[in-house]
């Protein structure tokens, strides 16, 4: 059973009594709703306007106004000296990787281009402190000094431009051959370079340095050629360090040179193997072959995301996974929030816009983008919820029912709440629940996989007399004609089913037939309920307290999807005693291959829990559904924010009851409005203030 953090009475009542008791709107980045203030005159929009917040007078402050800028807050609040937000027109932005990039329109020219390209794209301020970084990367190597003793990374902040990314890209490596650069969610990361150190060991450095410089550069027909070296096992060595690190794209030869004294010697010619160096494409070029990327607001009602997505992708003729979106949102709720899809114009998108209606969804603020989503990319979720019926607990005998209201909601804003993942994330009141699935994957069991997803329920609908059908009789043509169209996702498995059989390959071939997104959310789904088990297990044992071996993380909070390794911290019994951490800093791991456990009885129950579902030496990754879970880890204890409450007499919006009046609970309901970060969930906040299930 699920703990609680506080210890109030709570009280009882009904949410979810119809779609739109359940409001949730998507903050962007910048702390704007996604809902106000859309664009209501756009063609295909069915008429429907938007639902304004008007319940939460504290946010009226925020405002969408398109086209959107799609990138993420770090761009104003991480910039630093990088302050310059004439770098980054949104007209320009191009899709980012989260890898290594590779440098567009390099320059062959010498002298000060680099340094020319590094002033005009760099603040002052920044241009001393890379210049400072490569001195001391450069000085640590040429003395005895610890290296340790500076950063070993230097970030430039965030450069939205792709363009101008790139052209940072060249014109660091140009100008500091030893120094490599990367690319993380449009931030680009400066560090040494260890093959150019190594390097240096063979050769003469003002060599290395030419090299690097010749293999930045990459221009077509282009040769490198070292000094001539009559050494054998020398030039062997040389060979073999280049084979070893660029061998996929340059290739070497010993040839026979003569000195200008007429001395014969052997030098290392390197040159660009065949077409290589055509993998860097001219900027113009890939501008002219960038993926159309139209940005837009979904408003949906009563659906699921995927399901939406699933629906959408039918009526614009493209896959799924062409969308991008920020977070999965609640089904039985009126939905707003931001998704891009790939390869469809705004005019197409507009297009379809009564055709969806029929189905629960509009698209508000269609507009061209240049970019896709993240997951996380967000700054978190506004809640309008009415709690109907509301009652006092049976077991309280206590007069004031208002009383109880108040102390539950003050108490959780002042206290905070355990971090759950919500019943939702499950499926709520489903028999056969999505981490059962998810299990079932992760064992590689795949025909049990699919007859768990295909368990129906007890309703006599035709969905589950479809489901019915197939686990009866295995036909999978059949079932396929029973179901409804917007069963998507089912239908998919099905084709797969019927067309290689319902056996370990033909399971495995359907899963593989549904989106990744889809698969992975069953894999997710599992670990986010032994998430949920271990934070009762470490609430029960720890309490309140942070203690020896317990994970903390430095700094501020993190989303689901971080990769954090190097700032999650074990507490030591030194840091116990003096209280050094709060509980709001105390992380747990979402299971994976590349995650820490904490070092107490928390860490040996993850052990022990995972080897009852035989997952004891599972590596978290299914090569054969193409599924890789690197686990991330998640606060034990998040706050509300923004809250504001009021009654409703007979549940009507507006009608407010005195403050001095008692509530009448036949009549009474409550209207909540809140904000919780990215991946809270209402439901999990609602069940610690009104201490029940719902």
């Amino acid at each position: 059973a699920l703990c609680t953090r506080s210890d109030h009475t709570g009280f009882q009542g009904r949410i979810k009594t119809s779609a739109s008791d359940f409001i949730v709107t998507e903050i962007d980045t910048l702390g704007r709703l996604l809902s106000e203030n859309v664009d209501k005159t756009l063609p295909g929009l069915g008429g429907m306007p938007a639902v304004p917040s008007s319940s939460s007078p504290q946010n009226t402050h925020r405002y969408w106004p398109k086209p959107l800028e799609l990138h993420s807050e770090e761009c104003y609040q991480r910039l630093g000296p990088f302050d310059n937000p004439s770098l980054a027109p949104e007209e320009s932005l191009l899709p980012a990787k989260d890898s290594t990039e590779p440098v567009a329109g390099a320059s062959s020219k010498g002298g000060h281009h680099e340094g020319a390209t590094l002033d005009s794209l760099l603040d002052e301020s920044v241009n001393e402190l890379l210049n400072q970084f490569a001195c001391n990367i450069k000085g640590g190597w040429d003395s005895e000094h610890d290296p340790a003793a500076h950063p070993a990374e230097f970030s430039l902040g965030p450069v939205l431009d792709k363009r101008n990314r790139a052209d940072l890209h060249s014109a660091i490596r140009q100008k500091f051959p030893f120094l490599m650069t990367v690319t993380k969610n449009n931030e680009i990361i400066v560090k040494a370079n260890s093959d150019y150190k190594q390097l240096c060991q063979l050769v003469s450095e003002k060599e290395a340095f030419d090299f690097f410089k010749f293999l930045d550069a990459k221009l077509e027909n282009s040769k490198f050629s070292f000094k001539p070296d009559g050494n054998k096992e020398h030039r062997k060595a040389v060979h073999h360090f280049i084979s070893q690190k660029f061998g996929k794209l340059l290739e070497t030869k010993s040839f026979s040179v003569t000195d200008f004294c007429d001395q014969h010697n052997v030098a290392i010619i390197v040159r660009f193997r065949e077409k290589s160096w055509s993998r860097k494409r001219p900027a113009t070029d890939c501008q002219e072959k960038q993926d159309v990327y139209t940005g837009f607001i979904l408003r949906k009602e009563n659906l699921e995301t995927l399901e939406a997505i699933s629906s959408l992708s039918t009526e614009l003729g493209v896959l799924p996974s062409d969308f991008s979106y920020t977070g999965i949102k609640d089904k039985k709720a009126i939905t707003y929030q931001a998704m891009v899809v790939k390869k469809v114009t705004p005019e197409r998108l507009k297009e379809i816009g009564s055709t969806i209606v029929k189905k629960g969804m509009n698209v508000y603020n269609i507009h061209s983008v240049c970019q896709h989503l993240r997951l996380g990319q967000l700054k978190g979720n506004h809640f309008d919820i009415i709690v109907r019926d509301l009652k006092l607990q049976s077991n309280d005998s206590s007069a004031d029912l208002k009383e109880r209201i108040f102390e539950a909601i003050e108490n959780v804003k002042t206290e905070g709440f355990v971090n759950y993942y919500g019943p939702q994330r499950f499926g709520q009141g489903q028999t056969v629940q999505t981490d059962q699935i998810g299990l079932a994957l992760l064992n590689e069991e795949m025909v049990k996989a699919v007859k768990l997803f295909f368990t129906p329920e007890d309703a006599d609908d035709p969905v589950n007399q479809a489901k019915r059908y197939f686990l009866q009789t295995e036909d999978a043509k059949g079932t396929l004609g029973m179901l409804p169209e917007f069963k998507v996702r089912e239908k998919m498995l099905l084709r797969a089913l019927n067309r290689y059989g319902i056996n370990q390959e033909g399971c495995t071939r359907g899963w593989l037939s549904i989106p990744h997104s889809m698969r992975v959310f069953y894999v997710h789904a599992y670990c986010s309920k032994i998430w949920n088990e271990a934070a009762s297990f470490r609430f029960i044992t720890y309490g309140s307290k942070v203690v020896e071996g317990d994970l903390v993380l430095a700094g501020e909070n993190v989303d689901e999807n971080s990769s954090v390794n190097d700032r999650v911290h074990l507490v030591t019994a030194l840091e116990e005693s003096a209280n050094k951490y709060a509980l709001s800093q105390v992380v747990l791991p979402m299971v994976g291959h590349s995650i820490k456990y904490p070092n107490n009885e928390v860490g040996q129950w993850y052990q022990e829990r995972l080897a009852k579902d035989g997952l004891q030496t599972c590596r978290f990754r299914v090569p054969v559904l193409q599924l890789n879970t690197p686990g991330c880890y998640r606060n034990i204890l998040k706050y509300i924010h923004n809250l504001s409450y009021h009654f409703l007499e007979d549940g009507v919006k507006g009608i407010k009851t005195e403050e001095d009046s008692h509530l009448n609970e036949s009549k009474a309901s409550l209207l909540l409005s809140f904000d919780l970060d990215p991946s809270c969930y209402a439901t999990v906040c609602l069940r610690e203030i009104m201490k029940c299930d719902l």
